[in-house]
Formats: structure tokens, sequence, C-alpha cells
């Protein structure tokens, strides 16, 4: 726990005399939560914990009148703007306590907390990580042992100084994250996936553990009107608490005109109806993570294992020059690690999920 808590306060959000840091997180995650807070102190920062009991989620939308849907409370905009930096730590009791929540409410929170979001995301400190719990472990059809030893793999735990091991991480990211940049047209061919999208003009952002533990991916916002074609999500997902897998989308000038999935569409085409931007792209991500060997339906991980590209449907972040505007952000994950192919403007940068001239572990 404290090398996990070392990295998330000295290199995720560089926590220092007199900064003050919100910590939230579900019960479940108490011994990181105390080890985060204990370095929060041992820097001379001021650690704030906002911690979530089991089921508080699921009482917010069984009892919330109209009136708790309209503006976030005063007081949490009031903390959000005096802090310097946000740590948040998943711990979920039961990953299917949502599932019954009606989407429609979900959205609505969403946006009424969408100022906070942008806050948060504006002052550009902040890190989501997660606590291994019994939940998370089943989800991803492990034991508990078993995932621990998954989660701190991921995480490069299992290295002596995982600081400068995530250094090293960034400066390989780094070269791959300028080729991208160089590039017009980036072209994703996959089974069932034949995908053109431009990032002319746009920002490749080398992210290792800055803002997401695991870390292992550069991403961009592509060209608003751009993507043309067809792609397939064979990676399930668990969103919200509902399973979602086999999703097919074909684009036209940016836009999602046919979507479907095999498992989870109505909630799919709920999602896409949510505003204007959600059926435009707001990012493109490529993982580079090889400490992960599969897919376990919890996107903080699967966005991130390498030999893999996600594209997220709705809001586009605005440090990769990306323009969309929606209260959705959803990560779906197209693998490439069979019969697949990456190509910046028609040169070939990986092949059936590893990478050509770029060494992440997977060659």
């Amino acid at each position: 726990m404290e090398k996990l808590a070392r990295v998330l306060v000295d290199f995720s959000v560089k926590a220092g005399e007199g900064e003050q840091a919100i910590i939230s997180g579900g019960a479940g995650a108490e011994p990181l939560i105390k080890a985060v807070y204990a370095r929060l102190l041992q820097n001379g920062a001021i650690p704030i914990p906002q911690i979530q009991l089991p089921g508080m989620q699921g009482l917010f939308f069984e009892h919330a009148q109209d009136s708790h849907y309209q503006k976030t409370p005063p007081i949490v905009r009031n903390m959000y703007e005096q802090a310097d930096a946000f740590i948040s730590i998943m711990a979920p009791h039961n990953t299917r306590a949502l599932a019954g929540v009606d989407p429609i409410r979900q959205q609505s929170l969403g946006r009424r907390d969408k100022a906070m979001l942008e806050l948060m995301l504006g002052k550009g400190r902040w890190v989501l990580t997660l606590f291994p719990t019994v939940a998370l472990a089943q989800e991803s059809d492990m034991g508990l042992s078993e995932y621990e030893e998954f989660v701190f793999e991921a995480m490069g735990l299992n290295h002596e100084d995982p600081v400068r091991y995530w250094e090293q991480k960034s400066e390989e990211q780094a070269r791959l994250a300028e080729r991208l940049e160089a590039a017009r047209e980036i072209r994703i061919v996959a089974p069932e996936t034949d995908l053109t999208l431009s990032v002319e003009g746009r920002k490749f952002v080398n992210s290792t553990v800055e803002h997401n533990l695991p870390g292992s991916e550069v991403f961009t916002g592509p060209v608003e009107d751009s993507a043309n074609g067809t792609i397939h999500f064979g990676v399930p997902a668990n969103v919200s608490g509902r399973d979602v897998s086999g999703v097919r989308f074909r684009f036209e000038d940016g836009k999602v005109v046919e979507a479907s999935a095999e498992k989870g569409e109505e909630y799919l085409n709920t999602m896409l109806d949510a505003d204007a931007g959600a059926r435009y792209l707001g990012e493109l991500g490529i993982g580079t993570n090889y400490g992960i060997p599969r897919a376990t339906r919890n996107i903080l991980f699967d966005e991130k294992l390498g030999g893999t590209v996600h594209l997220a449907v709705g809001r586009s972040y605005e440090e990769t020059g990306g323009k969309n505007e929606s209260s959705v952000h959803w990560d779906l994950i197209c693998d490439l690690r069979d019969g697949g192919g990456l190509y910046a403007d028609g040169e070939l940068i990986q092949e059936n999920g590893k990478f050509v001239g770029y060494d992440f572990g997977g060659r």
C-alpha cells in the first residue's frame, strides 16, 4: 500500500506542502485510503477524505427528488474550487448495484455535475485508480488473491521502484505519441473493422499514471466529422452495472449512423441519444500496457491493454484539441491482437497487437 500511495501522491498528483487534496473512495478501499492519507500528511499536504459507504449511490437514485438533479450542492462546488488535487479510488462492494437504475437519471446526474468534472480536469492534478475487492475479482473471473496480484502487476508495483518504472514507460510512450502526432489519418483494421479518422492538428497525450493507475496509453481527440467506416468492439464491458458486449458502429462523416450490440443494445442506444455530441467521437486511445494479460470487464484496466485501441463516444478532452461536447464519455475497446492492424498515414504502426519499432514489452 505504501508503494501505491507514493505513486499516487508523489508522481500522479504531486501534492506538497500546504496543498489540499480530496481523497474520494469506497469504504472497501480503507487500507489504501489510509496509506494515501498518511503519505499526504508526510508531504505536508492537507488530506480531505470523502468516503462512500456501500449502497449510498443506490439510495440516492431511489430517493432523490427532481430538485436533487438540478444543481450541484454549493458546498461540494466550493470544495472542488478550493482543492489543489484529487485522488479517486474505486472499490465497489457490488459491481451490479446500479443495474436497475434508470439510465436517464444517471445522465441527469452527470449533466448536473458536468461543471465539477470540468473543474477537476482543468486543474490537471487528478488520478483515478482502484482497490481490489471481492466484487471486482468476481467480475474478472478470478479469486481475490489472484486478482490482487493481477492488479499490482498491471500497476507496476512489483518493481522495486515503481515511480522510476513509470518514468521509463513515459519515455517510451513519448516516441509513439510524437510519431502519431505527425500523422494526418489513422486507420484501424481488424475482423469486422475498417475505420479511418483524421487526427490532423490534434495532440496525442502521453498518459502513464498522471491520471489513471494503471497507466499506459496514448490518446487524442479525433477531428469530429472525420470518422468513416465500421468497427466491432469485441471486448465486453460492465457499464454502470450493465453488461454491454458485441458493439458494432458504422460512422458517416464522424457520426454513428448505425449501432448494435449483442448484449445491452437498449442501454447503448439510450447513451447514444443522450445529447447531440454522444454520437460523435471524443477520444481515440491506444493501449500499451502488456502487464495486463487479458480483459476483465473493467474499463480502467481494459483500455490500457497492450494490443488494443479504444474509441470513446461523447466528450473530448480539451488538452487534445478535441471539441466535441457531451454529458457522455464512453470508452469501447477493439482488440487488434488477432488479425488487426493500426496505420498512420498508411504506415503500419501495429500488427496483431505488436508495435512496429516501439518496445512496450509486447514485442
